[in-house]
């Protein structure tokens, strides 16, 4: 799809016959296959984990500890390790998730019986930020599930955000996609930081043997078009595909960090 930096993605223009985009209410999230997903990404420290996790701990390292009193992770699915590096700053963090089936998941790793898996994610996240603290379930303990989607989000309620995975894996719309950044900018207070991954060239991709989820092919163009207006300090970093992790049909990671503009 075409970018219009001035004017935010290009609409999606479609081909007589061809149906209109699936669109994130449509897809059935309680339904999300956890176990096949987790299998298939994080049951191991993969290369392009390592660099998500080493580029949000040099952000974090240079917060102070403790100083944000309330952070989110927008989607958070069952993906654990942001919820881990934000326990660095953060006093309290909420996980928003819409889906009953990663809720499930979150209630019981939050509960203390985390998979083992997570614990080398762990390790890597505290050495190279010494201010976690000093178990997994001590970190996990700031974090508060919250169910809902982005329109649950309270406008400027907080002073950090993350997202990842999330706003381009959720749609094959690309005003929808926009929306939703931008709801996720706005969820921090002007000057609030945020930190971001997305999937580059995403399209609507398979997990396990049958399941099918709609997606929307963002490059570092049409992120930097959404973001720009909204932000200051706005920084992209391009993680190439890593080829120990399933070919969903990506061409690697786009990694982000930015504050919310005045």
């Amino acid at each position: 799809m075409t970018t219009h930096p001035a004017h935010g993605p290009a609409r999606d223009r479609r081909p007589a016959g061809v149906p209109p985009p699936w669109r994130n209410a449509e897809a059935d999230w309680d339904r999300w296959p956890v176990g096949d997903y987790l299998a298939e990404n994080y049951r191991e420290i993969h290369d392009a984990d390592a660099a998500v996790i080493r580029h949000h701990a040099a952000v974090y390292r240079r917060i102070p500890p403790g100083s944000v009193a309330l952070s989110l992770e927008l989607g958070c699915g069952p993906n654990l390790y942001p919820l881990m590096q934000a326990a660095a700053v953060s006093r309290r963090i909420d996980a928003l998730e819409p889906g009953a089936a990663a809720r499930a998941y979150l209630a019981r790793q939050l509960a203390g019986l985390q998979d083992s898996s997570w614990q080398e994610f762990y390790a890597l996240c505290r050495d190279l930020d010494p201010a976690l603290p000093g178990t997994l379930t001590e970190a996990l303990s700031r974090v508060r599930l919250v169910p809902g989607g982005a329109a649950a989000v309270r406008a400027g309620a907080y002073g950090l955000a993350s997202m990842h995975f999330v706003a381009e894996s959720v749609t094959e719309d690309g005003d929808e996609f926009a929306a939703l950044c931008r709801a996720f900018v706005h969820a921090v207070c002007p000057g609030g930081q945020l930190l971001a991954a997305f999937m580059e060239n995403m399209p609507t991709y398979r997990i396990g043997a049958d399941s099918r989820w709609p997606a929307f092919p963002a490059d570092a163009d049409t992120v930097r078009a959404v973001f720009a207006p909204l932000t200051e300090d706005l920084r992209l970093t391009r993680v190439a595909k890593d080829a120990g992790l399933p070919d969903y049909g990506d061409t690697g990671m786009l990694l982000l960090h930015a504050r919310r503009a005045p």
